[in-house]
This record gives C-alpha cells, sequence and structure tokens, in this order.
C-alpha cells in the first residue's frame, strides 16, 4: 500500500503516533512525517497500525492508496 503525508492538512494532534509510532513521528513544529525520512510518500506492506492512523486522523492528512 502507498502513504501519503500530507502535512498542510496536519494539526499535530498526534493521533498518527498513537496508533503507529514505529512508522510516524513528529518534525520540531509537530507536524507528521515518517520515521527517519522526510519523503511525503512510501510504500508499506497492509498494517493494520498504519490503517487505523490514517482512519484516526481527524483532518486527512494520512492517505492510504492501494499500490
Amino acid at each position: 500500500m502507498k502513504v501519503n503525508i500530507i502535512p498542510e492538512n496536519c494539526i499535530a494532534c498526534g493521533l498518527c503516533y498513537l496508533h503507529a509510532p514505529d512508522v510516524f513521528d513528529y518534525h520540531d513544529n509537530g507536524i507528521v512525517k515518517f520515521n527517519n525520512s522526510d519523503k511525503l510518500e512510501k510504500e508499506y506492506i497492509s498494517d493494520d497500525k498504519i490503517i487505523s492512523a490514517a482512519k484516526a486522523c481527524p483532518t486527512a492528512a494520512i492517505k492510504i492508496t492501494k499500490s
């Protein structure tokens, strides 16, 4: 699955990190990013934690599409 981060939608609520701390992290300003990466798109094997993080995001700052 392809995971996209849309930083302009992020309100720094922290829900994505609560659901998938091994995948998501934050910039100094609290805006979501991938762990150890400044890319806005990454490929992952289907993962319930990532899907849960995307569903929990109140502003749709994380988008998942099929690869």
